[in-house]
């Protein structure tokens, strides 16, 4: 196993840039942010322009990659690939495709993104939606030895207040998932820090679900037990500024998620992948310098159990 990090974090500071001091800092590897030039999403930078992206620009970045000692473990585009728009949609599908034509140029083997949701539609409607985009997704990715790999995330709020955002949360959702399409080119990028908060055992899962873990997400949780004793497992229902609801995202090693357990786990299967910091803790935001400082705390973290 090796320790990389997602560098959305890292705002538009230049991908070389970005490489270098991951590089100087003990990082093995980046997971690419590939959204496009114009998007809203938070937690969300264009590394690579993959509309225009050229072979001859693709060949710089694998030279100073490799100058760095670093490696690609995948590219990055978490959107909706089931908004009900079907423009939006049809242009969401598109790009995570033109994500996988620049991880053949980039020489690595996989693309992350998220399932979605239709918010108009039912869990059944919204898989068989989901059967049908994703069969031509990860159809697309199969012929270019590429694998499609699914964050989950519940992305509560996304399109509708109160409801997920996608439809791949949870070990009873992935089973569908698979059930519907069973090739092996499609996966999880599994984040232990979302089942904690919602009280689902993330070591469990991962014998479960051992022919399937293809990246993992290294991201902490804590729950305060007090605020779930007054909010339930629903969460907060009027929100107020300032106030974080009954749990928050940490810096890998300042959470309850119990690495030591979980990357014995991930060596029992045999996983020997990326561990890859993907940094949204509050507490390390709002200037480069603490960024920075957050991805070493978790660095730090987690090379002892490496």
């Amino acid at each position: 196993m090796y320790l990389g990090f997602l560098t959305v974090c890292l705002g538009n500071m230049p991908l070389k840039d970005k490489a270098k001091w991951a590089s100087e800092n003990g990082f093995k590897s980046l997971e690419i942010a590939c959204w496009p030039h114009v998007n809203s999403r938070d937690y969300s930078s264009c590394d690579i322009d993959v509309e225009t992206l050229t072979e001859e620009e693709a060949e710089e970045i694998k030279k100073y990659m490799k100058d760095y000692g670093l490696s690609i473990s995948s590219l990055a585009y978490y959107d909706n690939n089931l908004d009900p728009d079907p423009e939006k949609r049809a242009y969401i599908n598109n790009h995570t495709k033109k994500c996988i034509d620049a991880a053949v140029m980039l020489g690595t083997s996989m693309v992350g993104t998220f399932i979605g949701r239709d918010p108009n539609k039912n869990l059944k409607e919204n898989f068989d939606e989901f059967e049908k985009v994703f069969s031509d997704i990860v159809s697309y990715a199969e012929s270019k030895g590429v694998k499609i790999i699914i964050e989950n995330c519940p992305m509560e709020g996304w399109q509708k207040e109160g409801l997920p955002g996608t439809i791949s949360f949870t070990p009873e959702l992935w089973e569908e998932m698979f059930r519907r399409i069973p090739s092996m080119s499609f996966g999880l990028n599994l984040d232990p820090s979302h089942l904690l908060f919602q009280l689902i055992d993330y070591v469990k899962v991962v014998p479960a679900f051992k022919d399937r873990i293809f990246h993992v997400h290294a991201k902490d949780a804590e729950i305060f037990k007090d605020k779930l004793e007054w909010y339930g497992v629903f969460n907060r229902q009027f929100h107020k500024k300032g106030e974080t609801g009954y749990w928050r995202f940490r810096m890998p090693g300042l959470g309850q998620v119990d690495w030591d357990r979980f990357i014995k786990a991930l060596k029992d299967i045999g996983y020997d992948g990326v561990i890859s910091i993907e940094h949204e803790d509050p507490l390390y935001e709002g200037s480069e310098e603490k960024v920075k400082e957050g991805l070493k705390l978790g660095y730090n973290h987690l090379k002892q159990f490496i």
